[in-house]
């Protein structure tokens, strides 16, 4: 049977510890927890079975492998320390069986998107990244008609336009949105990433450093690794739709508490064929995953035992086919959830009266 692996690593340290060692995930403190994760080594999660291609009817097997590390602690530690447990991590999967090994959220920024890790092992390697930025437009589109909102007629805005999956999401949006704000950190990566979309764009390709400009957008993406709470109840218009990619999340739970006006959900979301079961709980429901690990899947159905989404400048033409690949093997957008919860038709239409008749002023403590 052919197989994957994919790598996690805890985005909430007592929360995610909890899940695999109850006891220890009670008692120890966070700031422990840190200090006995540059210590532990890589841990095998569980098996992944019933996952099965709506194609062809083959079935594959997987298994998860945990990274110890959460996302501020490998952007703190030096890299090689970091490239050396992802590394390790990748030779568990090897002494499994997996032909393809999935990078899960940090472990595919660190350092130069994959490249290194693939480099170090004898198996094929991918971020991901490709079907996660794919699934975030069709999130998006979903959204967006939901709410009544035209993209030929609105703002785009992309937070974080100058990562993998920000630049070549901005590419897609671009091509039908009547105009497309791009919002980074560093000027000249910004640039180039902007002549770039600017190249395929429909409307004007607007710059910014300044995150308060998504103000102007009805629609935003936002996918970063600034490590959460990036975007505020008050940098976001009346009635926007809100796509966040990015683990932890980049919108605060302040949005959620603050914002009866606002879409926001997550992105990146889809449903596996067959009746999957992950055999860990990681915060989805049983037929849930993301947009990267549906990409390690989607290529092991395929039989593509080869490197795919590497590096920060992702090809706009691999998110198109891995898009393509994926439908195909029966992978399907998921119900729309924001934090935790699935929002329903009721929940949106509430969404939308408040829009209609809230004000734009936002208190904020």
């Amino acid at each position: 049977m052919d197989s994957f692996a994919f790598i996690i690593h805890p985005v909430d340290p007592k929360r995610d510890v909890t899940r695999k060692y109850p006891l220890l995930g009670k008692l120890l403190p966070v700031d422990v927890i840190h200090f006995v994760s540059r210590f532990w080594p890589p841990l095998y999660l569980s098996h992944i079975t019933g996952a099965r291609s709506a194609a062809t009817g083959k079935e594959i097997e997987g298994w998860l492998i945990a990274v110890p590390y959460t996302a501020p602690r490998m952007l703190r530690l030096p890299s090689r320390e970091v490239y050396r447990k992802i590394i390790a991590a990748g030779r568990m999967a090897e002494e499994l069986g997996a032909q393809v090994l999935g990078l899960g959220a940090y472990t595919a920024v660190v350092g130069d998107g994959g490249r290194t890790i693939a480099q170090a092992l004898d198996i094929a390697v991918t971020t991901g990244d490709s079907y996660t930025a794919a699934v975030a437009v069709q999130a998006l589109h979903s959204a967006a008609e939901r709410m009544g909102i035209d993209l030929q007629q609105t703002t785009v805005a992309v937070v974080g336009a100058t990562g993998a999956v920000g630049g070549v999401v901005a590419q897609k949006l671009a091509r039908e949105a009547g105009r497309t704000l791009l919002v980074g950190r560093r000027r000249e990566r910004l640039a180039e990433v902007g002549e770039r979309v600017q190249a395929s764009a429909r409307g004007e390709v607007v710059l910014s450093l300044d995150i308060n400009d998504i103000r102007e957008a009805e629609v935003v993406v936002t996918v970063t690794s600034a490590g959460g709470n990036l975007v505020r109840p008050e940098y976001l218009r009346r009635g926007a739709v809100v796509c966040d990619v990015s683990r932890p999340r980049d919108v605060s739970w302040q949005v959620a508490q603050a914002r009866d006006d606002l879409l926001v959900f997550d992105g990146g979301l889809v449903r596996v064929p067959g009746t999957v079961d992950f055999g860990f709980n990681y915060g989805l429901p049983p037929d849930m995953t993301f947009g990267c690990v549906a990409e390690t899947m989607a290529l092991t159905f395929e039989g593509r035992f080869e490197d795919y989404t590497l590096g920060k400048d992702l090809s706009l033409e691999k998110v198109d086919a891995i898009e393509v690949l994926a439908a195909k093997h029966g992978f399907r957008l998921a119900a729309l959830r924001s934090f935790e919860r699935q929002l329903d038709d009721a929940m949106i239409e509430k969404v939308k009266l408040h829009a209609r008749t809230g004000v734009d002023d936002i208190v904020t403590g």
